[in-house]
């Protein structure tokens, strides 16, 4: 089987650390990067879950707030305010 070069940029400090971790593995920096590849192909997915983090607005601690909240609005316990814009430019 022919051989080819994957060339890979990422930062100098997390290459040592992968290389570091590599090692403490008992494998090269190259093994583990073939390991990944050839699960990525054979499962047709990433071997592993990548999420974004989620925003805060969304969290269940504000939802819950956003809910009481309209649930005192709707009650007729709420208080209007007159909209003042900041036009500091």
């Amino acid at each position: 089987m022919s051989q080819a070069t994957l060339n890979v940029r990422m930062d100098s400090h997390l290459k040592k650390q992968f290389e570091d971790l590599c090692c403490d593995f008992g494998m090269t920096p190259s093994t583990a990067v073939n390991v990944f590849v050839k699960a990525l192909v054979r499962e047709r997915k990433i071997p592993f879950e990548i999420s974004a983090p989620r925003d805060p607005f969304y969290s269940e601690t504000n939802m819950k707030r956003l809910r009481e909240s309209i649930q005192q609005l709707e009650a007729g316990k709420g208080t209007a305010h007159e909209l003042i814009e900041d036009n500091d430019d």
